[in-house]
């Protein structure tokens, strides 16, 4: 039966106090406006703040390869006030400990001391005053960036902050290439500054002479002094001796101090005997002498291992590690684990302990003893089954006998259902992405930028595969890839997209998409095979790069970098899979004529164009809308018969609240407007380890601890559209502040609609339906809350859906949609 009604729906909640003006809906379901993907539910993946590592990959050991150094700062003597400071090593036998900054790399060099600042860093030394005397230190620079660096005389009441401090800074400005005298008195006041000439990467020599109110300063050596002056108004007479940046990562070296006839070298760094990579600690107990270091020779993938020789004595001697953030790997009583690691010995037989243990190793839960006795890298595999429950265990490994053991690559794995499927994924992350409804997964992001981001470093044995430099972990490794996303997802039944770096070869790109579709015949296929997978992974979208023709700005030269690339790779990729849609990812600027040039050079190549948006505005959905319609336009207007469409692979921002869920409600609005233009709308990031945020991309769906997985509000946000999806548009009107849009299925049957108040004020509302007979009950499903308002781990569902049945009693009532809210209204035929 055809007609037309109003409906009210009662459904009322503390937001509803307030309710603004009479809204009303208008729809007819009769009439359709376009198509819908299923694709359109989707999330971005990367490892961006340890999603992966310390996340969805099962592992359980931070810092498996050792990669990352020891700090080796000597903070018996030296006190941190900011910043991050790392020294460099290099051992009388030649081999290197690199210790950089948290994001530089450099030459290396004997001895020195890095920084790399947050804000403001200093370094005072603790064991004495120095007031008098002749001061001599080299520094130079890591990266363009920031003021410049200083050494801090005569300093007391330092704290963090550029003006924190009593006392002088003779700083060398990197900026505008003086050399400045600074006076502190918790303010700043420039006494006096030299220009000069020096190279900032380079290392520059220091001395100064200090002398009651006088001071002298020299630069490289020379005779003649930069900066002679004396301060007679009010001099600071005593105090410390510092290290200082202004804002610029920078290495500092040979630091001495000659007074009262004695020369006295400070000492910036731990003994070298005591180095053990920056993600472990060291355990040593009872009366033994033992000694930690880091070699950067004979490592078993990367650069780096990791030492331990049990001098003498009696007691322990070895490493224990607590996962990311030290806090704590979850253990059950009666779970297994299994694991490896790579040891070696030059000592012969070498008994060596893998336990879990408790955080202060006082108790053990399980262990095990393997027998090392080759000089050479071996594979020694380990089982351990837990007696006791525990959040926040360790791993160890350890030695209880004189002898000397390398080791590396440290593998620690859950077993049965605390896997994924089978995979080395953790399960409840893993169930958690599934139960949000994602219809779509996209692996990448600034990530695949990084240089040393490869296919061929991510496939076969992950103990072998090569750490690199990445974007956002220096240390980076590869256990988890593009394969291991791929069977996520083959598991997960999810379609899936990937990104790669722009100057992977054609014939690398090419072995790719052989490796990944090609049957076992073929030689890549075949390699497939042989590690695990027969079947083909049926790829179906690849994006070559990821925000390109962003970084360096909108140069031509780089758009045309980028053209060069992709045609390369398409080149390569097509002529293994002609099936295979490759998604251009340079970066949206509709005014600039190189995004023009770019779109034309790609199209009938590219089937995509990744489209990067804004999310975190509480109302995101109008302006997407708009950028999007000027998209769809403007491909048109370029090539009339274009197929180009628009997958937007991340929706950004800082947010994770309930202002962000309705953000993303309102940008699915918006995408269900333009049809099948648009692939998949995927917020980012997918997830997010509590507390822990290294970047200020604060935007995980998903939450988690070493013992707990929990939903954000936009994950609520997915869910309740994926779980109602319905494949057709149709007509929608509305007269008010609501955000609307309505589907229905094919077959006519159900009619949903999606509406977004992102008004404080609840909203009344009627709600008229036609061509749409319906059961005289809905079914109402609400996201509501404070904009602020968030998920935490002792109140996981504090901001969730809520379903509720609602009888209709007439067919002309009202509807109140509270305020900040998100509601899905399902209608059914009889």
């Amino acid at each position: 039966m055809i007609r037309s009604l109003f409906i009210a729906l009662t459904f009322l909640s503390v937001a509803d106090v307030c309710v603004a003006q009479t809204n009303q809906i208008s729809v007819d379901a009769n009439v359709v406006l376009n198509k819908i993907p299923a694709t359109l539910y989707g999330s971005c993946m990367e490892d961006v703040n340890h999603e992966i590592y310390g996340g969805l990959y099962d592992q359980k050991i931070f810092g498996e390869s050792f990669e990352e150094p020891a700090s080796g700062i000597n903070y018996t003597y030296w006190k941190k006030s900011g910043g991050y400071w790392a020294a460099d090593r290099e051992y009388s036998d030649g081999s290197i400990s690199i210790v950089p900054g948290r994001h530089t790399r450099r030459m290396v060099a004997k001895n020195d001391l890095d920084v790399e600042p947050d804000r403001n860093a200093k370094l005072i030394y603790q064991a004495s005053d120095v007031n008098d005397g002749v001061i001599d230190v080299d520094l130079r620079f890591l990266q363009e960036r920031g003021i410049g660096a200083s050494i801090l005389l005569r300093v007391s009441n330092a704290g963090i902050g550029e003006n924190a401090l009593t006392g002088y800074e003779l700083r060398l400005n990197r900026e505008n290439r003086k050399l400045q005298l600074i006076k502190h008195l918790n303010a700043f006041k420039l006494l006096a500054e030299k220009p000069i000439s020096f190279s900032p990467d380079q290392w520059n020599h220091l001395k100064i002479e200090l002398a009651g109110m006088h001071l002298v300063a020299y630069l490289n050596g020379a005779t003649q002094a930069i900066l002679d002056y004396s301060d007679t108004d009010a001099p600071i007479l005593t105090g410390k001796l510092g290290l200082c940046t202004a804002g610029s990562p920078t290495s500092f070296n040979n630091i001495q101090v000659v007074s009262g006839g004695k020369t006295t070298v400070l000492p910036l760094v731990y003994p070298v005997d005591q180095q053990v990579s920056d993600l472990w600690d060291r355990i040593q107990s009872g009366a033994v002498n033992a000694e930690f270091s880091l070699e950067q020779k004979n490592a078993l993938n990367g650069s780096t291992t990791q030492v331990i020789n049990f001098v003498s004595g009696s007691g322990k001697v070895g490493l224990a590690n607590r996962s990311l953030n030290r806090w704590g790997i979850a253990v059950k009583e009666g779970q297994s684990f299994t694991g490896s690691c790579y040891l070696r010995t030059p000592v012969g037989s070498l008994p060596v302990t893998i336990a879990l243990e408790n955080a202060d190793g006082s108790k053990t839960y399980a262990k095990q003893t393997v027998s090392v006795s080759t000089t050479t890298w071996k594979k020694y595999t380990f089982s351990l089954v837990t007696n006791s429950t525990d959040p926040n265990a360790r791993f160890t490994l350890y030695l209880g006998q004189k002898g000397k053991l390398y080791v590396d690559q440290i593998t620690l794995l859950s077993t049965g259902e605390n896997q994924f499927k089978g995979l080395p994924l953790r399960a409840d992350i893993g169930n958690a992405l599934v139960s949000q409804g994602l219809s779509f997964l996209r692996y990448a992001g600034s990530m695949v930028n990084a240089p040393g981001y490869r296919f061929k470093k991510m496939i076969g044995d992950r103990a072998h595969r090569p750490p690199y430099t990445g974007h956002w972990n220096e240390y980076s490794t590869n256990g988890f890839g593009f394969e291991e996303f791929l069977q996520f997802c083959e598991a997960a039944n999810l379609p899936a997209a990937f990104a790669i770096n722009i100057e992977e070869t054609e014939q690398d790109a090419a072995d790719m998409v052989e490796y990944l579709n090609g049957n076992v015949s073929t030689p890549w296929g075949k390699k497939r095979a042989e590690n695990g997978h027969p079947k083909p992974y049926a790829v179906k979208y690849i994006e070559i790069g990821n925000e390109e023709v962003l970084f360096e700005g909108d140069d031509k030269k780089i758009s045309d970098h980028y053209i060069e690339r992709f045609l390369a790779l398409y080149k390569a990729i097509q002529e293994k899979d002609p099936s295979i849609s490759l998604v251009c990812s340079a970066w949206w600027r509709p005014k600039s004529p190189n995004t023009e040039a770019v779109f034309k050079a790609l199209d009938g190549k590219a089937a995509y164009w990744d489209y990067h948006v804004w999310a975190d505005d509480k109302n995101s959905g109008p302006g997407v809308d708009k950028e999007i319609t000027r998209m769809d336009s403007l491909f048109h207007a370029w090539s009339p018969n274009t197929t180009m469409k628009c997958a937007i692979f991340e929706e950004n921002g800082g947010l994770h609240n309930m202002q962000r869920a309705l953000g993303h409600a309102t940008i699915l609005n918006a995408v269900r407007r333009h049809g099948d233009f648009i692939l998949t709308s995927c917020p980012a990031n997918a997830l997010e380890p509590y507390l822990q945020n290294d970047n200020g991309w604060n935007q995980g769906q998903i939450f988690f601890t070493p013992t707990q997985v929990w939903g954000m509000p936009p994950f609520y946000a997915q869910q309740m559209a994926s779980r109602n999806h319905l494949p057709l548009r149709v007509s929608a009107s509305v007269q008010g502040t609501l955000d609307i849009t309505a589907t229905r299925s094919e077959n006519g049957e159900i009619l949903v609609l999606h509406i977004v108040n992102v008004d404080s004020l609840a909203q009344e509302t009627a709600i008229r339906l036609q061509n749409f007979s319906m059961t005289k009950q809905v079914q109402a499903t609400t996201l509501a809350g404070p904009l602020d308002g968030q998920n935490l781990p002792d109140s996981p569902k504090a901001i969730s859906a809520e379903d509720k049945t609602i009888d209709l009693a007439s067919e002309i009532m009202n509807y109140r949609f509270p305020a900040h809210s998100y509601t899905i209204l399902r209608f059914e035929r009889p």
